[in-house]
C-alpha cells in the first residue's frame, strides 16, 4: 500500500482531466475530474470515496484581510504549524462560510464598541439551481421578517436567540458580509480561534481501478451562487473547477474505503442502481467493474435529472453498455422534459412489478445521491412496491425493506449525502 495517506497526510497529486459534462444551456455545472495516482501506491475498489483537500477562494481570503485591515504576512501558529496569516486563512480554516461561534461572538464585540448601526436585511433569494445538485427545488429557510431595532446589540440578541435564527441569518452571509454589516474588528488570533478547521470533502468514486489503472475519477456538481453581488459556492468544487483545473498545481487526496456500499461477491447476481444527477458516479464505477469482471448478473440503471438535452451525463458510455448488452435495462426520469415533473421514484413504481421480480430473484438494490428528498422518496416507493406487488401489509412491507433487505440480507445499500 505504500505510505499511509490520510486527511492529515494526503498524497499530493495533480488533476489530468477536468471537463464539463452538461450540454449547452444547462443551469448546472457538473464535471468529470480525473486524478493521477502516480507512485502513491493508492488503490481503491468501486463504492469507495476519495477525500480531497481544498483551499478557500483567493478573493474571499483577500476580502477578509481587507475588511479587518490585517497584514497578510502576519505570523500565526495553527494546527498545521507556523505560517503567514494569508496561508492560514487560505489553507487551514473554512472561511468561505461563516459559523455559529462567530455570530455568537458578535454580542461582546458590538456591545463593547458602543456603536449604533442599522442593519438592513437584503433580499433573500439564493440561486438554488446550483445550491443543490440533486433536487430541482429547495427553498431556503425564511429569515425573520423584521429586525427588532436599530440598536446593534438588540439585533444580535435577536439573531442569536436560538440555533434556528442563527442558521437563518447565516444562510445568506459569510464572514465578509457580517464584518461589513456590523463593522466589527478582531485580531487575527481571535478570528482563527473562532473559525472552523478546514475539513476534506469526500466524493463517491466514479471509476473502476481495473478500467483506469493509475487514475481515480469523480463526477462532481460544482456549487456556485451569488449573494450581495459577490460570487460564492462550494469550497472544494470551486477549488477543483477554478483554481486547480488542469494546471498541474498540487492537490491533496486520500482514499476513504467503504465497508458496505459494495458489489455482490457473486458476479451472477442482478443489481438495480438508482443514481439521479451526480448520484450516477458510483454506478459508472459499478458498471465498469461488472463489465471487467464479466459475470452473468444483469444490470438495471435508473438515472435522471432536469433534461436529457443538458444533463445526460456519460451518454455515449451508457449507450455503448446498452449496445453491448452490459446494461440490461436503462430507465430515465427527466423532470423537465414534459409538463409534469417525473423523478426516479415515479419510474421505480411504474416498473414495480419487474422490480419486485428482481427482488424475489435476489437482486441487490443500490441508491446514491440526495438524502433529504430523493432517498426518502425512493425508500417509500420500495415499500409501496412490496405492498402492491408482494401482496404485503404496510407493516410487513416496511419490515421486509428496512429489516430483511437492508439489515439481514444487506442487499439494499445506500450512499447518500
Amino acid at each position: 500500500m505504500g505510505e499511509n495517506w490520510s486527511a492529515k497526510n494526503p498524497y499530493m497529486t495533480k488533476i489530468t482531466e477536468n471537463y464539463i459534462l452538461n450540454g449547452e444551456g444547462s443551469r448546472k455545472e457538473t464535471r468529470h475530474v480525473v486524478f493521477e495516482l502516480g507512485d502513491s501506491g493508492l488503490d481503491y475498489k468501486v463504492g469507495d470515496a476519495l477525500g480531497v483537500l481544498a483551499e478557500n477562494p483567493p478573493h474571499i481570503v483577500d476580502e477578509i484581510i481587507e475588511a479587518q485591515g490585517w497584514d497578510r504576512d502576519h505570523a500565526v501558529t495553527t494546527h498545521n504549524g507556523d505560517r503567514s496569516l494569508y496561508d492560514a486563512l487560505k489553507k487551514d480554516f473554512e472561511v468561505h462560510l461563516a459559523n455559529k461561534k462567530f455570530v455568537q461572538s458578535l454580542a461582546a464585540k458590538v456591545v463593547s464598541s458602543g456603536m449604533n448601526i442599522s442593519m438592513s436585511i437584503v433580499s433573500r433569494t439564493r440561486n438554488q439551481s446550483s445550491w443543490t445538485s440533486s433536487t430541482d427545488e429547495q427553498l431556503p429557510p425564511s429569515l425573520q421578517a423584521s429586525v427588532p431595532s436599530d440598536d446593534p446589540s438588540d439585533q444580535i440578541a435577536a439573531i442569536t436567540v436560538d440555533p434556528k435564527s442563527i442558521e437563518d441569518y447565516l444562510w445568506t452571509r459569510d464572514y465578509v458580509d457580517i464584518m461589513r454589516e456590523f463593522d466589527v474588528k478582531y485580531s487575527p488570533e481571535e478570528f482563527l480561534d473562532l473559525a472552523d478547521r478546514l475539513k476534506p470533502r469526500l466524493y463517491s468514486i466514479a471509476s473502476s481501478h481495473d478500467a483506469h489503472p493509475g487514475y481515480v475519477e469523480l463526477t462532481v456538481g460544482i456549487v456556485r451562487f451569488e449573494y450581495n453581488n459577490r460570487p460564492r459556492g462550494g469550497l472544494c468544487t470551486q477549488f477543483m473547477a477554478d483554481e486547480i483545473d488542469t494546471s498541474g498545481a498540487p492537490i491533496g487526496v486520500f482514499m476513504s474505503p467503504t465497508k458496505s456500499f459494495i458489489l455482490p461477491e457473486d458476479k451472477d447476481v442482478d443489481i438495480i442502481m438508482v443514481g439521479p444527477g451526480t448520484g450516477i458516479a458510483p454506478f459508472r464505477a459499478f458498471m465498469e467493474q461488472r463489465v471487467f469482471d464479466g459475470g452473468k448478473g444483469k444490470n438495471w440503471l435508473f438515472f435522471g435529472d432536469q433534461s436529457s438535452k443538458t444533463e445526460f451525463y456519460y451518454k455515449d458510455t451508457i449507450e455503448t453498455w446498452m449496445d453491448e448488452g452490459d446494461l440490461y435495462r436503462f430507465t430515465t426520469a427527466w423532470s423537465r422534459d414534459q409538463e409534469e415533473k417525473i423523478y426516479v421514484q415515479h419510474r421505480l413504481k411504474e416498473h414495480g412489478a419487474e422490480v419486485w421480480e428482481w427482488f424475489e430473484r435476489g437482486a441487490y438494490f443500490y441508491i446514491c445521491g440526495d438524502k433529504k428528498y430523493m432517498a426518502k422518496d425512493v425508500h417509500k416507493a420500495l415499500i409501496d412496491i412490496a405492498i402492491e406487488h408482494g401482496g404485503m401489509s404496510e407493516a410487513d412491507a416496511t419490515h421486509f425493506i428496512e429489516k430483511t433487505m437492508m439489515k439481514e440480507q444487506k442487499r439494499y445499500l445506500r450512499d447518500v449525502y
